[in-house]
């Protein structure tokens, strides 16, 4: 996975946001889609209440979206529920 540095600038500013508005993520890394090599995904924790989540999934489509229309990058916001192993 190649991540040029205007990708990485975004990236960043836009965890940022993340973490200002919802604290209670982490990132848990950056990763190429699967489906589509030039898609990324920035896979972070999910918020525990699912109010929050829906909040995060709203907040982070509409800046994703903003950088798709402005810089032509597909970046997805992957909440992932962490799962404690025993």
């Amino acid at each position: 996975m190649r991540i040029n540095f205007k990708q990485k600038e975004l990236i960043e500013k836009l965890v940022n946001k993340l973490k200002k508005r919802f604290p209670e993520v982490e990132l848990i890394d950056i990763t190429e889609s699967p489906e589509d090599s030039e898609s990324l995904w920035i896979n972070i924790t999910a918020p525990e209440k699912e109010d929050r989540e829906i909040e995060l999934r709203e907040f982070a489509s509409d800046k994703t979206t903003d950088i798709l229309v402005d810089y032509g990058y597909h970046i997805l916001v992957m909440p992932t529920r962490l799962r404690m192993s025993a």
